[in-house]
């Protein structure tokens, strides 16, 4: 077989068989296929699209380049949650415990971020001695005992979709829907849950513009689902804002913990519960959404969603104290708050370039190499429909820098002002079972 015959039969609009896609697959991860041959093909996949054999064929091959973690030995139900990412995405580190205090395992692999603020281990990272590298053994343990662990993929589990991310993201083929699909779900089934939830993102802050696209990726990875016999549904949610107040990572892990406590942002709060409840009922916890949000409230109010974030970060060789109290988080040396110098409703609030000013001090990432503050940040005060009078404060940027007159005009804006009143855009948009 010449790979060569596999990208012209693709660059034709032919649906690829499953000798064909092994071979790529195999041969890519073993060296004997070059990058620019597999630039190729992902770029006649971008224009030629995949139909739902062909991707299930390519997950089920990237699942199987490497380790699959088996959890069978862990007892009861094990549950993963998986986010297209958006600033202020904090939702693992207060839904994990929330629907792990129910009763329901939850066995997480995270991930890092590139640009905006940190990934969940760059959050969970802001607690002092926090370990995010079990082996599997390890992990399986965890799980078993307190029914909750979030650890980073190892090197071994689906090495396909490493080389084949790192070379999307220099050859412009990243924005493919099948390459997208196919890289999501092969990490969510390695990593051995029986259920899965996609929070499926769009706006200006998400991967996804439209609702219209992120319903797609999401019917997408659902059929993959189950072609490969997983449970997987899927929300839509809006991120033409940041969800909750906070970006940075500490910060966010500060708003995470305030959640666990009942005190924390309405909208990021509604989130947690409707995909705790999605969850819930996956897993055979809960009957109906009724059943699930009261006893997802219940566990907050006694405080067991707390103590099991706690038992996590102890488990993981965390500092339960800064659980406990929060303040003991990382804190930046300056807190600059920022008032508003016109009155009126907040029509827009650009998420995607309040997650670039809050990278500029230091919360993300511009290449992979950057190492991030885990102190700095912004944590909002207003927000879409909210209104505004001058001198209101719009926000709390934390900084251990002081800000630029260029970094103030930019983050000014970032909110779109109108004098009439506006309606807030709902968070969730659809649930896709």
């Amino acid at each position: 077989m010449r790979f060569v015959d596999i990208i012209e039969k693709k660059r034709d609009g032919k649906a690829l068989n499953q000798e064909e896609i092994h071979f790529w697959i195999q041969g890519y991860v073993k060296g004997t296929i070059p990058d620019y041959q597999v630039s190729a093909l992902c770029m006649a996949i971008y224009f030629q699209g995949m139909n739902d054999d062909e991707i299930a064929i390519l997950t089920n091959e990237m699942l199987h380049s490497g380790d699959v973690i088996g959890l069978s030995d862990i007892a009861g139900m094990k549950a993963d949650k998986h986010s297209t990412g958006g600033v202020g995405d904090k939702t693992s580190l207060s839904l994990a415990p929330m629907v792990a205090a129910c009763g329901l395992k939850v066995a997480k692999m995270s991930g890092r971020g590139l640009g905006h603020t940190g990934g969940t281990l760059d959050k969970v990272e802001s607690i002092e001695g926090f370990d995010i590298s079990l082996d599997e053994e390890e992990f399986k343990k965890q799980v078993n005992d307190i029914g909750l662990a979030i650890i980073g993929q190892t090197r071994q589990v689906v090495p396909a979709d490493k080389k084949l991310y790192g070379l999307r993201d220099v050859t412009a083929t990243v924005n493919s829907i099948p390459l997208i699909a196919s890289s999501i779900m092969s990490k969510k089934l390695a990593s051995g849950s029986d259920t899965i939830l996609l929070d499926v993102k769009f706006g200006e802050g998400a991967f996804m513009k439209t609702p219209h696209d992120a319903q797609v990726l999401a019917e997408t990875m659902i059929r993959i689902g189950k072609k490969l016999g997983k449970d997987t549904r899927a929300m839509i949610s809006n991120m033409n804002q940041p969800l909750g107040n906070a970006i940075g990572n500490a910060l966010e892990v500060k708003e995470a913990i305030a959640t666990l406590k009942d005190e924390g942002p309405q909208d990021f709060k509604e989130l947690c519960m409707k995909a705790g409840s999605i969850m819930l009922m996956q897993g055979k916890i809960a009957s109906d959404e009724s059943e699930a949000r009261k006893m997802l409230q219940e566990n907050i109010d006694n405080g067991n969603a707390l103590l099991k974030l706690v038992e996590m970060v102890k488990a993981q060789k965390g500092n339960p104290e800064q659980i406990l109290h929060p303040e003991k988080l990382p804190t930046a040396k300056y807190q600059i708050e920022i008032n508003a110098l016109t009155e009126g409703y907040i029509k827009n609030l650009h998420a995607l370039e309040l997650g670039t000013l809050a990278m500029l001090i230091g919360a993300g990432r511009k290449v992979k190499e950057d190492s991030i503050n885990h102190a700095v940040g912004i944590v909002l005060k207003k927000k879409d429909g909210d209104y505004v009078k001058i001198g209101d404060s719009l926000a709390t940027v934390h900084t251990d820098q002081p800000l630029t007159d260029e970094w103030i005009k930019e983050f000014y804006e970032c909110f779109e002002m109108s004098q009439t009143p506006v309606q807030k855009a709902p968070l969730i948009y659809q649930v896709i079972e």
